[in-house]
């Protein structure tokens, strides 16, 4: 007898269907959540150092560029066009000396009028001065006459006196002579006070005007001497550089047309990694390597100006008898020392990965083929090594190539 077969269930086979690739597709998403992201590249693409352990140079290395000690521009005084050039870029000039003529014909007429009008001035001046002279004369000469009318009549009131008291001369007489003296001795205090407060004035009057006169021929000279400034000079005694003005080329007043450089010594100059602004100070040591012999150096100055990345630096020789052998222009290895004494420490090598993860993480290799993201930390620099202060030991090997694009990656294939 045949056994009655019943179907099964259509609901849960329906749901056997759903279940099952749902299941897949949650395992699959949790291994790719779970799985490291990774990339794979190739070994002859990869730089990879060893960290290892030695001692720590605290320096910064770079090109430091020879230059004067002392420069001095050579300025156009007066603007104007060059007509004549006397000397050459390169040739050993004294304080002096011709450099160039400048051609303005509009200030020398001003000039010329200039001249002409402190001239005349001058001049008036001068007959102002000899016309109160002549005044002055004049008004001593009345005041000798005066003298001599007062003397005479106080010689006859005198005489009258004598002779009146005798009985020798009539009353009359006597009265008019004692009138005249009484009025001539009057007439000579009045005309004496009169002169002598006119003197006073008339002195002030002509030290003013010599005062004046002084003052215009310094004018006069200063106005004379500018005259000179159409003729370029040298400053001082040097060698003539950067000096290459054109026949006709019109400068303005003071713009510069050339450098002098003073033989009394050498600097060096250099552009310097913004890195290092703060830790650069006056006075810090350093090594020059000239014609293969270190010289000492100390740094000068500090140009805390930061332009592109960079800040300028200058320094000194401590010896200046061996810039004899170096040249304006030369550029020279120079180095400078952050601290006296070195330490042992960890030290990597400096990379491209730098500047990817500002020294923050790296790749470490754990085998042969494969390397794994680790945080670090990074202290101080030179320009060959980073110092590590942790997350590496002695022995370990890292990648240190550019790290562009590798910021969410966990680790790196090596093929």
């Amino acid at each position: 007898m045949d056994k009655q077969i019943k179907p099964k269930n259509k609901k849960t086979k329906r749901m056997l269907l759903i279940s099952i690739p749902l299941v897949l597709l949650l395992s699959i998403t949790l291994m790719n959540l779970t799985r490291k992201k990774q990339v794979n590249l190739k070994k002859g693409n990869l730089v990879i150092k060893e960290v290892i352990k030695a001692d720590f140079e605290d320096t910064v290395l770079f090109n430091s560029t020879v230059e004067p000690k002392t420069t001095v521009l050579v300025n156009v005084i007066q603007g104007g066009s060059i007509s004549e050039i006397f000397v050459e870029s390169g040739q050993m000039i004294k304080k002096g000396d011709p450099l160039l003529r400048v051609y303005n014909p509009n200030a020398e007429l001003n000039y010329l009028t200039q001249e002409t009008a402190i001239v005349e001035q001058i001049n008036n001046l001068r007959n102002i001065r000899v016309s109160i002279k002549n005044q002055q004369l004049n008004l001593d000469q009345q005041l000798l006459s005066i003298k001599n009318d007062f003397k005479n009549a106080e010689r006859e009131y005198k005489l009258d006196t004598t002779l009146y008291s005798k009985g020798v001369v009539a009353k009359n007489n006597f009265l008019k002579t004692s009138q005249e003296f009484t009025f001539q001795k009057e007439r000579s205090n009045v005309i004496k006070k009169s002169v002598g407060e006119e003197r006073k004035s008339r002195d002030v009057q002509l030290s003013r005007i010599n005062s004046s006169i002084v003052n215009m021929e310094k004018s006069l000279a200063l106005l004379r001497k500018n005259k000179e400034n159409f003729i370029v000079k040298a400053p001082v005694n040097g060698l003539l550089s950067s000096f290459n003005p054109i026949l006709g080329e019109s400068y303005t007043q003071g713009q510069s047309v050339g450098k002098i450089d003073v033989l009394n010594g050498y600097k060096l100059v250099a552009k310097v990694d913004e890195y290092y602004i703060s830790k650069l100070q006056k006075g810090i040591k350093g090594t020059v390597n000239v014609d293969n012999n270190m010289n000492n150096i100390t740094l000068a100055k500090v140009y805390s100006e930061v332009v592109n990345g960079r800040f300028t630096v200058e320094l000194k020789f401590e010896n200046d008898s061996l810039t004899k052998k170096i040249k304006r222009g030369m550029t020279l290895k120079s180095k400078l020392f952050l601290s006296s004494s070195n330490k042992k420490t960890l030290l990597i090598t400096k990379g491209q990965f730098y500047s990817n993860t500002n020294g923050k993480w790296v790749f470490v290799l754990n085998s042969n083929d494969k390397a794994v993201k680790r945080k670090i930390s990074i202290g101080r620099e030179n320009s060959f090594h980073y110092e590590i202060l942790s997350g590496l030991r002695e022995g370990d090997k890292i990648i240190t190539s550019n790290y562009d694009g590798f910021e969410n990656v966990e680790q790196v294939n090596i093929k």
